[in-house]
């Protein structure tokens, strides 16, 4: 990008031709967290909880802050490789090792709105990527794929999780779409509005939970707990999405940020 690009791009943030949609859902106490089921072991991961150290007042008469804590896949958060045990032999894997440039990279939004609403456990299928490409254009090497279910717009309901007795019911993808996006479109990663970027009946998948299995396998990335995927156009945003650089993290919460032409 030349210097006059970023002038451009800088004048046109200021001038709202460029507008700036955020991705992110609040983090906060209420923010659903993923369970695995307890055969695939005991670990749990912590929700999120803040504590205030002080407030202006006899604790820190100047300032406010706060403590807080959760586990890394918590919210609207990204999945490094290293997060999958397919993905643990590669290099600059993790969190703080990752090439920043992958955090910042073009948009593909699946609008997949429709059949989630009709069906939970909705899986997107290779065929339907490439009926969304027919209409679109190929998926552009390097971009992001987004998975436009509007699920993030139950995150303050039960039916966020959807569970049941035999576990969760939200939806994903089928495992040759996954392996197409890694391979064949060469992706930097997916996204969802999900709480993981794998369905709520994913473990019943084969491979089990397929989008981590082999998206990370191929050295690829996730971002999961998103939301307003239903204000970006199907392609022509572009994806802001750096996790904490935590020294060898599997993810982080994440502020994800998508820039986008205004309408005019």
């Amino acid at each position: 990008m030349s210097r006059s690009s970023l002038t451009d791009l800088v004048q046109d943030l200021a001038s709202g031709a460029i507008k700036i949609i955020d991705l992110t859902a609040t983090l906060e106490p209420s923010t659903p967290t993923l369970k695995l089921p307890t055969e695939f072991g005991w670990g749990v991961s912590w929700p999120f909880s803040i504590e205030e150290i002080s407030r202006y007042d006899e604790r820190g008469p100047a300032w406010y802050w706060n403590n807080f804590k959760c586990g890394e896949h918590t919210g609207t958060h990204f999945d490094a490789p290293i997060h999958w045990v397919t993905g643990k032999d590669h290099n600059d894997h993790a969190t703080d090792s990752l090439p920043v440039e992958s955090f910042v990279a073009p948009a593909c939004v699946i609008d997949a709105s429709k059949e989630s609403a009709e069906n939970p456990d909705f899986l997107m299928s290779i065929e339907f990527i490439k009926t969304w490409e027919a209409e679109h254009g190929q998926i552009e090497e390097g971009s992001w794929v987004l998975y436009r279910s509007d699920w993030s717009k139950q995150i303050k309901s039960d039916k966020y999780l959807n569970e049941s007795d035999d576990g969760s019911h939200t939806p994903g993808w089928q495992p040759d779409a996954v392996t197409f996006l890694a391979d064949e479109r060469n992706v930097v990663g997916v996204g969802v509005e999900t709480v993981g970027t794998d369905a709520g009946q994913a473990a019943a998948q084969e491979p089990m939970f397929p989008c981590h299995n082999i998206m990370h396998g191929a050295n690829k990335c996730g971002l999961a707990g998103l939301k307003n995927l239903d204000l970006l156009p199907a392609k022509g945003a572009l994806l802001i999405a750096p996790p904490l650089k935590i020294k060898g993290g599997s993810g982080s919460p994440t502020r994800v940020l998508a820039l986008m032409m205004s309408a005019v």
